[in-house]
């Protein structure tokens, strides 16, 4: 990534969530947001999945969203480019929606946000079974 489009962009924060929906108002409503998947079995098939990416900065961009698999071998879902524009120093909202995405087995999957066909961040989620406590980690905020 150039570093004249990182002075340019900036990834204020990426939600994983069952949908997203816009209200009155031009406001956004996130449901079900999540940072990991714990299931009583894998794999796992999920009807539909949001990823959402908040940008702030200027500059016409294509954005993209792959997800890949614990070992980064394959890719489990590619969202399709899309194009998107900020205004000087606006903000906008990428969302991309994935439809019957099947999760194989439990690991740290890699959420790959690329702009202009370059990754630009990488989140994980960490899908886990009941079995398998340890993918989930410890912490003091609610999950």
């Amino acid at each position: 990534m150039s570093s004249a489009v990182q002075n340019n962009l900036k990834l204020q924060y990426t939600l994983f969530c069952d949908d997203v929906r816009l209200e009155a108002g031009n406001r956004l409503s996130f449901m079900g947001v999540f940072q990991h998947i714990l299931v009583q079995q894998v794999p796992l098939s999920l009807i539909k999945f949001a990823v959402v990416n908040h940008w702030q900065g200027q500059g016409r961009y294509l954005s993209e969203v792959r997800i890949l698999t614990p070992d980064r071998k394959q890719p489990v879902v590619v969202s399709q480019p899309t194009p998107f524009e900020i205004a000087s120093a606006g903000f906008a909202d990428n969302i991309s929606f994935f439809v019957n995405v099947t999760f194989p087995t439990a690991g740290r999957y890699v959420v790959q946000t690329l702009i202009d066909s370059n990754v630009f961040e990488e989140r994980l989620l960490i899908v886990s079974d009941v079995a398998e406590p340890e993918m989930l980690g410890t912490s003091e905020a609610v999950n």
